[in-house]
């Protein structure tokens, strides 16, 4: 595996492991011992990177995620990098799949926040700790100095934040050097692509979620597949309805020559592609199964030259796909 540096000092894997769907997301609820057998076999590949976030769980428990991951990576802890996030609930009235977010970084709610995550999580420090979303009634610069704050108690290490903009981050990074952001990327989400200067500029690192359009560029999908309705997310996503499969086949198309090419899957050629775009670009694709784990950490094996990445960039930019989970958004405020 491959080593990547977010922001001055914080060194991770290539390919980092998002925990989220290890508790739910995807239909039926995952076995627990699988998934802590799952995480111990990732550190043996070389993983050294896990995200999860204090609202990652179930409706019978809420925090199941933090609390799944930080036992079975307690063995390890000190060959790994901790991630988790604060600052939303659920709308849990909701009767949508996927529950509204409200947002919630006032200084005590932050405060109460990071001392539970310390404890589920049974460790006595965070090595990254993101604003999960930006609360509207919660000035970034007031945020940015309880992280401050939080890193002289050294009860974290260092802090980020998600779905974050340019102003955003300037605004944060001069009250508290921002670590890494985590914002949403693929071939199918290009559109914080404007953001790569500013990140440059300050030395910060870019983690991506769902780099695999929530499984979709793995090209395991068709029309035919099938999602539970009401407890699995990819049954409302726009990407797996099947207009969508019509939509997408230059995409797919694409990205099955291109993995035949380099003898790889589509997977990893979704992956390497960001890989080899910037150097502080960090997947952090989930999954429940051991050979995708394997497959993913493939990735960061995988080369495509800086023309070849153009190449690509220039395919994306003009062929047809259906809209993607998570939408176009404009990046100003």
């Amino acid at each position: 595996m491959e080593y990547r540096t977010l922001g001055n000092d914080l060194t991770v894997s290539a390919v980092g492991l998002g925990c989220m769907g290890m508790s739910h997301a995807y239909g039926a609820p995952a076995n627990k011992k699988e998934m802590t057998e799952l995480l111990a076999q990732a550190v043996g590949m070389g993983y050294t990177f896990f995200d999860t976030a204090e609202v990652y769980g179930t409706p019978d428990n809420p925090h199941d995620n933090e609390e799944l991951v930080g036992a079975a990576l307690k063995p390890y802890r000190d060959k790994i990098v901790l991630a988790t996030k604060f600052g939303i609930h659920f709308d849990m009235t909701s009767t949508a799949v996927n529950k509204p977010l409200v947002p919630d970084s006032r200084p005590e709610v932050i405060r109460a926040s990071v001392d539970a995550s310390l404890k589920r999580l049974g460790t006595d420090h965070i090595d990254l700790y993101y604003q999960h979303r930006l609360d509207p009634k919660v000035p970034i610069g007031e945020v940015a100095g309880v992280m401050a704050d939080l890193i002289r108690e050294g009860k974290i290490t260092h802090w980020g934040l998600s779905e974050a903009t340019e102003e955003t981050i300037r605004r944060a990074h001069a009250v508290c050097p921002v670590t890494a952001i985590q914002n949403r990327y693929s071939m199918m989400a290009r559109w914080y692509e404007s953001l790569f200067p500013v990140l440059e500029e300050l030395h910060i690192g870019y983690v991506a979620f769902s780099p695999l359009a929530n499984g979709f560029l793995s090209g395991k999908y068709d029309k035919t597949s099938k999602f539970e309705a009401g407890t699995d997310y990819r049954s409302v996503m726009p990407q797996f309805q099947p207009d969508s499969i019509d939509q997408n086949h230059a995409l797919l198309e694409l990205l099955h020559r291109l993995a035949a090419e380099k003898n790889a899957t589509p997977a990893q050629i979704s992956l390497a592609w960001m890989l080899c775009k910037k150097p502080y670009i960090v997947p952090i694709p989930g999954t429940r199964k051991l050979n995708r784990l394997q497959e993913n950490a493939g990735a960061a094996d995988i080369v495509l030259s800086a023309a070849e990445v153009a190449l690509i960039d220039e395919a994306l930019a003009h062929m047809e796909m259906s809209h993607v989970f998570g939408g176009s958004r404009i990046v100003k405020e």
